[in-house]
C-alpha cells in the first residue's frame, strides 16, 4: 500500500497537471489526457500520449501543431490545461477549393 501511495505523490506532485492531446481524421477522433511538467515540450507530450502508436500516419517532424487552434512550435513548452492538437495536411489548397466552388455555382446559374 506505501508503494501505491508513493507513486500517487509522485504522479499528482504540483509540478504535474494534466493537458489532452487531440487528433482527428474523418473517419475517427481521439482526445488523450496526460500528465505533464513545466519542462516538457508540446513534442514531449504528443510522444508520451501514445497516440503516434494509435495513428502511425502522423509524422511528427513534419506535421503542425496547435494549443485551442492557434498554431505553435512544436518546441513550445506545455502549460497546465492545453489541449494539443496535431492537423492534419490539407487535402487542396482553400483558394483552389474557392475557385472551384464558385466554378461550380457559375456553371449551375
Amino acid at each position: 500500500m506505501a508503494l501505491v501511495e508513493a507513486f500517487r505523490n509522485r504522479w499528482l506532485s504540483k509540478s504535474k497537471f494534466q493537458v489532452e492531446v487531440a487528433y482527428a481524421r474523418p473517419d475517427r477522433q481521439l482526445i488523450l489526457r496526460c500528465r505533464a511538467d513545466t519542462s516538457m515540450r508540446l513534442k514531449d507530450v504528443i510522444e508520451s500520449s501514445g497516440i503516434l502508436r494509435i495513428f502511425p500516419e502522423i509524422d511528427i517532424s513534419t506535421a503542425r501543431v496547435g494549443v485551442y487552434g492557434h498554431l505553435r512550435s512544436i518546441e513550445d513548452r506545455v502549460s497546465e490545461g492545453d489541449r494539443i492538437q496535431i492537423y492534419r495536411p490539407l487535402q487542396i489548397d482553400p483558394k483552389e477549393s474557392r475557385r472551384r466552388r464558385a466554378a461550380a455555382r457559375k456553371k449551375s446559374s
